[in-house]
């Protein structure tokens, strides 16, 4: 745990009481501070009260009587499409809001450190699409190169729990737009953003507001290094913003498919290769086709991140290079989960979003498309440039026969449900082919998460096999 510092003896409100909410409130009980707690869950209050955290409704008239400050759980608007109502209560009384993120950063540090000839680093990885495997990537080349790391945030453990790092110590945290837009402290050492598409925007008052909140990463502390993807005009925006000069190479640029040239410190993935050039000449090269955890250009971009991140933190390109190979991906990422009859099964539930989805499309030739859900705002038209690989979709969701009429050109068959979708797949599906499920919607309409249908997929997928 690591305790929250700054609050000794002053009392904290804790709004949410999922991981995060409960993780905070013991993490200031721990550093002295008194956790005031409420969530509009009955049984997630009852939760608190048994662990002895005193229980208060916020929104009440004096609610925010004699409190200090709010911490608020990511899930919970602050700002569009409205305010929750306590939030909106502790701006009437003058109380600062933050969340578990601000309070790490603002706690990370200890008197410890002094006896370090290392001292601990953070490196926080956030946009819009491969935030979780560029996260997971960059714990596993450490872990694999014998450095100390835990991985937190969006991901594994939440950011409080973790354990205080010792001697050269790494905390590799994924950050979501949620999580970076409302935090008071930001101090990463390296800071990653990967790509950036439409996702979220209600929740960020549109596309300006979505990207402001990732930027908040690199302009609130300003990271030792930041690596930038630079595949979008947001990316570009951003390492402009953030460089001093061409060949600043605090500043690291990386770019799937677009070969970089310059003076600075570039990354970039082009027809399978990762290549690392620095100061005008090249540095390292690896060839990323055989990596089977990471397929795809997308992948290859969250592999030239990781690499980026890691040589900023002092990594060897043979040591990166290897992890690389032994990396099995992460589960509804791009997941093999089985494999037939020359034919491959892939699990991309997490491809929630037009952009991630097309990623999915362009990594495979021949696919059988497992795709639907809940449609979010910005219609199909992006998945323009990934059609030409589907073989044939298959339709799922309650909006199903609506999604079939976005995929001009491409066979589809509404089957609505899972079972029905995979075992029309299996069936069909072709030696060399790829069935593969990117749904490019939400899953709330079926399942309660994306893990859900994840899950779904590969038990389907098993059982057609099986049967």
């Amino acid at each position: 745990m690591i305790p929250v510092a700054g609050f000794d003896g002053r009392v904290v409100a804790v709004l949410g009481l999922g991981r995060s909410g409960l993780s905070a409130a013991r993490a200031l009980r721990e550093g002295g501070a008194v956790p005031l707690c409420w969530d509009d869950n009955p049984e997630a209050r009852a939760s608190a009260e048994a662990e002895g955290f005193g229980v208060r409704d916020l929104a009440r008239a004096g609610g925010f009587d004699g409190v200090d400050w709010l911490v608020v759980s990511p899930g919970i608007p602050h700002l569009y499409p409205a305010p929750n109502p306590v939030i909106a209560a502790a701006w009437a009384a003058g109380v600062p809001v933050d969340n578990d993120i601000g309070l790490f950063f603002r706690s990370f540090g200890s008197g410890d450190w002094a006896m370090f000839d290392q001292p601990p680093k953070v490196v926080a990885v956030t946009g819009s699409n491969g935030k979780s495997t560029t996260s997971a990537l960059i714990h596993h080349i450490l872990q694999s190169a014998g450095r100390d790391s835990q991985l937190a945030g969006n991901i594994g453990r939440g950011v409080l729990d973790i354990d205080p790092p010792g001697e050269g110590g790494v905390v590799v945290l994924e950050l979501s737009s949620y999580q970076t837009d409302l935090a008071r402290a930001l101090t990463p050492d390296v800071a990653v953003f990967t790509n950036l598409s439409p996702d979220h925007l209600d929740r960020h008052g549109g596309i300006g507001g979505y990207f402001a909140a990732k930027r908040r990463l690199f302009a609130e502390g300003g990271p030792d290094r930041c690596v930038i993807g630079v595949d979008e005009n947001e990316g570009r925006y951003l390492a402009n913003q953030l460089s001093e000069a061409s060949a600043d190479d605090r500043v690291i640029r990386v770019s799937s498919g677009t070969k970089l040239s310059g003076p600075g410190w570039d990354v970039f993935a082009r027809k399978g290769f990762l290549t690392e050039w620095r100061k005008g000449r090249q540095v390292a090269s690896i060839d990323l086709r055989s990596v089977r955890g990471l397929p795809g250009a997308h992948n290859h971009q969250n592999a030239c991140a990781a690499y980026a991140a890691t040589r900023a933190l002092g990594l060897a390109p043979r040591v990166i290079e290897a992890a690389f190979h032994s990396f099995e991906g992460l589960p509804h990422r791009s997941q093999i989960v089985a494999e037939a009859g020359g034919v491959t099964y892939v699990n991309d539930s997490k491809a929630t979003n037009v952009d991630a989805a097309l990623k999915a499309l362009q990594a495979f030739p021949r696919i059988r498309w497992v795709c639907g859900g809940l449609m979010k705002e910005g219609g199909l038209d992006g998945l323009a440039p990934g059609l030409g690989n589907v073989v044939k979709a298959y339709v799922i969701g309650r909006e199903a026969a609506g999604f079939a009429l976005g995929l001009p050109g491409v066979e589809a068959e509404i089957c609505t449900e899972m079972g029905t979708a995979v075992a029309r797949a299996v069936a069909e599906a072709q030696e060399g082919e790829v069935v593969l499920l990117a749904p490019a919607a939400a899953s709330f309409d079926q399942y309660d998460n994306f893990e859900r249908r994840g899950e779904d997929f590969a038990e389907k997928v098993r059982a057609a096999l099986a049967g």
